[in-house]
């Protein structure tokens, strides 16, 4: 009876915390560049079943058997193993603004934040006041020569992640796009892309960033650069239908395990009255 009732328990509040994921996945549906979680369940031991009522050995000339035989197993219970990051690549949808970039492979875009080197697959950035492209939250994109300072309408980045401007008119504070004919495009820098030997050991730390840890490994250069497409926004890989599906599925598992402690709770209030008129 109360290993019924610890399955139950355990069941319950597995459900909970998957719950919590998906409603996370949920909510940030249409966060550019997001990746989904998946909560990853193990079962605890399964422990064996026999009659206790039946005990001990009989002894024959030919042989033996037991009185007291195994009759089956039961589980007892499940616990949350770890909540893993998918980081399958998500649909990208066109912008035509210059200043949106997505990658199409794996790879991260490094952010200069006020706690170190951060790491995006989010390409929503923009031009701030002192002409660096930098994130929503102001925070610079790096370049492999640090932080990226672009003109508007005198900036493409090609599939390598290389930046070119129009020299002839970089020294101007604003250019047109009608006057811009690329005829003396150089390459001024290019975008600091990085790999990670662990993806699943990386952490998210809010805002689209991950940061690195000893299991993920450090940032290293792509042995094969991803393609870099300006105009694009990766969409999130969380499929909202998918994730309605299983929080329905969530929601009837937490009701049957609910079902099976309020089964559990009455027969063993059953068993103690009757021990009790004893």
């Amino acid at each position: 009876m109360i290993r019924g009732l610890y399955t139950g328990a355990a069941g319950m509040l597995s459900q909970t915390y998957r719950m919590d994921v998906v409603a996370n996945n949920l909510a940030n549906v249409d966060k550019t560049g997001y990746k989904k979680d998946i909560t990853i369940f193990k079962n605890f031991p399964e422990m064996l079943l026999r009659r206790t009522n039946d005990d001990g050995v009989v002894k024959f000339p030919l042989g033996s058997y037991d009185k007291m035989p195994y009759v089956g197993k039961i589980g007892t219970g499940v616990e949350v193993n770890e909540v893993y990051t998918d980081h399958a690549q998500g649909g990208l949808k066109q912008t035509e603004n210059q200043f949106d970039l997505a990658i199409e492979g794996n790879g991260f875009f490094t952010i200069q934040t006020d706690k170190g080197d951060r790491y995006t697959r989010n390409g929503s950035f923009f031009l701030n006041n002192d002409s660096f492209l930098v994130t929503k939250d102001g925070f610079n994109v790096m370049g492999e020569n640090g932080p990226i300072k672009v003109q508007k309408n005198n900036f493409l980045v090609s599939e390598k992640g290389e930046i070119q401007a129009n020299q002839d008119l970089s020294n101007r504070p604003v250019v047109s796009n009608q006057e811009n004919g690329w005829q003396n495009a150089g390459i001024v820098d290019t975008l600091k892309i990085v790999q990670f030997r662990e993806l699943r050991e990386l952490k998210k730390e809010g805002n689209s960033f991950y940061r690195e840890t000893d299991y993920s490994g450090p940032p290293v250069t792509p042995n094969v650069m991803p393609k870099i497409r300006q105009g694009f926004l990766e969409n999130s890989n969380a499929n909202i239908v998918q994730e309605m599906v299983e929080m329905i599925e969530v929601q009837r598992a937490y009701e049957a395990n609910s079902k099976s402690v309020t089964s559990h709770d009455m027969a063993l209030s059953k068993l103690i009255n009757e021990m009790a008129k004893a």
